[in-house]
């Protein structure tokens, strides 16, 4: 039986934040894959070696964990206002799944310098030095990040000094504005905190009950504080990724927590929305030795959090939890502005697993009561890794 050959699709492989992933634009993909649907999974699953029973994703652009198993889709804008359209995909690793329910926050950061480089962006918003000013409508949400990206001779600056925890290597900072954060995530009415409660006290079967702030904000993130889990949040990866049990634990959290905010029917709705919501972790201030070697006083944080993405634990913090971290540490008695100590906040440093970030959110409560963030504020750096095509067989989708 004759087998077609490959095709290949313009592509560029680039690291946004602590994660990186295959970006297109919309106009490159083959016909079928331009809508949405199971032509255009079908096609990413197998640009990022997916199903791979063996989870490592050999046989594809993936690189076997949730930071790097990620797809990016940029169209000219269809919104006023806006430069570029920017639809997000989690591939799931041994599974054929492309979850399409949530941002990334760290590939955020280089959407903009992808489209300027793309020409997805006017030419005439691009000073031929200084800083570029990226209006980028998030499809996944429906929410709209400004990113401020340094340019030098017409061209995008990706070498520079900025460091961010989590990556091996300096470079460009781009400065990260996601607006008016709290997500419209479907069942939820676009409210911040879902249930009202800026704490619930959340039941799961063979875990406990729970005290749990459960926001929407960058992505849905159910927190929970880590010595009533038996954690103290000074974990490293290997500490919670090589305890099943542990695992497990984590992700009746998750499941649970999603059904109480609107986000699915019942628990087992969980295994069909893998990306959204993540669970994380938050401690007071203490010492412990980063995943690098570097070491973190408690002087250097004003918390700790870990958090959970894809069932495992990450290895620095996804950009969207940084938001929704950011967000409830500006709201009084959440359990993140708790383990900060309290009060109004503008800004926090948490330290994670590789090291420390530092976020700030500008909250306000309106006369109901309710909070509402008008924006999270975030450095982070990209660069592009390799530009060129991706080759797929052309029986694939």
């Amino acid at each position: 039986m004759p087998h077609p050959p490959q095709i290949k699709i313009p592509a560029t492989y680039m690291r946004g934040g602590t994660s990186k992933g295959v970006f297109f634009r919309l106009q490159d993909l083959p016909a079928a894959a331009q809508a949405p649907g199971t032509a255009r999974d079908a096609l990413l699953l197998r640009v990022a070696g997916s199903p791979d029973p063996y989870g490592k994703q050999t046989d594809g652009m993936g690189g076997a964990t949730s930071s790097t198993s990620k797809v990016v889709i940029l169209a000219p804008t269809t919104r006023p206002g806006h430069d570029v359209d920017y639809l997000f995909g989690q591939v799931a690793i041994d599974s054929a799944f492309v979850d399409w329910s949530g941002n990334c926050g760290n590939l955020s950061a280089a959407v903009g310098p992808f489209a300027i480089a793309n020409g997805l962006v006017d030419a005439a918003r691009v000073p031929h030095n200084g800083i570029a000013t990226v209006r980028i409508w998030q499809a996944n949400i429906g929410k709209t990040i400004v990113a401020h990206v340094p340019i030098t001779g017409g061209a995008v600056q990706e070498t520079g000094d900025f460091e961010l925890d989590g990556v091996a290597f300096p470079a460009a900072e781009v400065q990260l504005e996601f607006m008016d954060p709290a997500a419209n995530e479907d069942g939820a009415g676009g409210a911040m905190f879902p249930t009202g409660n800026v704490v619930d006290e959340l039941a799961v079967p063979g875990v406990g009950t729970l005290r749990a702030t459960l926001i929407n904000a960058g992505i849905p993130t159910i927190f929970v504080h880590a010595a009533d889990i038996g954690c103290t949040g000074t974990e490293l990866q290997d500490a919670i990724n090589s305890d099943p049990a542990a695992l497990a634990r984590f992700e009746a959290i998750r499941a649970h927590g999603a059904v109480r905010m609107g986000l699915i029917a019942t628990v087992d709705d969980a295994a069909r929305r893998q990306h959204t919501p993540k669970v994380a972790f938050v401690a007071p201030p203490a010492g412990y030795t980063a995943s690098s070697g570097k070491a973190v006083a408690a002087a250097d944080v004003d918390l700790l959090v870990r958090a959970l993405s894809m069932g495992k634990l990450h290895h620095a913090m996804m950009g969207t939890a940084a938001v929704a971290i950011a967000t409830a540490a500006a709201v009084p008695g959440t359990l993140v502005n708790r383990a900060a100590g309290g009060g109004q906040r503008s800004a926090v440093r948490f330290g994670h697993p590789s090291g420390t970030l530092r976020v700030g959110a500008e909250a306000t409560r309106q006369s109901n009561g309710e909070w509402t963030v008008t924006k999270a504020l975030m450095g982070r750096s990209a660069r592009v890794l390799m530009s060129g095509w991706v080759h797929v067989p052309g029986d694939a989708f």
